[in-house]
């Protein structure tokens, strides 16, 4: 069997940190895809008395909810001999599509509990969640792709495993585990700088991005089942 399109991990890295922070700018400090921060955020509506504690609440069960069931589809695909990554990647850009159309058609949310911003945030939780899964389930190989922080401590543990080591081969094996979590640490940085510089030109409009890179990796795992499946 191929591998997968090297590219498939920077890029969900790359939406990743879009969906995450615009999440967080339109649906009053909301995180998406990262959502065991929103304890965190819990915390701060409390002390401030700001909008979106419910959402804060709601996005971790409705994460492992999804989770869950997206691990017992990847199963039952797999079972009937089904492109899994495939046909869950459709349903991750189906709800990103979705989570699109809400935002622009409810927001924006100046109420992070009220019922427009709770629908349009568990969609974009959801969306995350799948991807979180995948991630997990098929992109093994691969450096997390919404989880920074495991790969920032990977990065810094083998740069200064470089410094003082000398034998070659290590250090190459050393050297091609840095390549591909370099590539996601730079995916996400640019997704989270780009939503938010697109997020202040033209709004929610900008979730129209990784919903089209979102349809690449569609295009991209259905290529791979292409060419392994006779």
């Amino acid at each position: 069997m191929r591998p997968l399109h090297p590219s498939i991990a920077p890029a969900l890295s790359f939406n990743g940190g879009f969906v995450d922070t615009v999440g967080f700018l339109a649906l009053q400090g909301l995180f998406t895809a990262h959502v065991t921060g929103n304890f965190v955020t819990l915390g701060v509506s409390i002390v401030h008395g700001t909008s979106g504690a419910l959402a804060k609440l709601l996005a971790l069960p409705v994460f492992v909810l999804v989770v869950g069931l997206t691990h017992l589809a990847a199963s039952a695909l797999h079972r009937r001999n089904l492109a899994s990554l495939h046909l869950l990647m459709i349903a991750h850009t189906v709800l990103l599509g979705l989570f699109l159309a809400l935002a622009v058609w409810l927001g924006p949310f100046k109420d992070g509990d009220s019922i427009a911003a709770l629908l349009t945030g568990m969609v974009g939780v959801s969306a995350m969640a799948i991807q979180n899964a995948l991630s997990r389930q098929h992109l093994k190989a691969a450096p997390p792709t919404t989880l920074m922080t495991g790969n920032v401590t990977q990065v810094a543990i083998d740069v200064f495993t470089l410094i003082g080591l000398r034998d070659a081969e290590e250090r190459a094996a050393v050297m091609a585990r840095l390549g591909p979590i370099g590539k996601n640490l730079l995916g996400f940085t640019v997704g989270c700088i780009g939503s938010a510089l697109l997020y202040l030109v033209i709004g929610l409009w900008c979730l129209s991005v990784p919903l089209a890179v979102a349809a690449w990796a569609c295009w991209a795992t259905a290529t791979e089942r292409s060419a392994v499946t006779p």
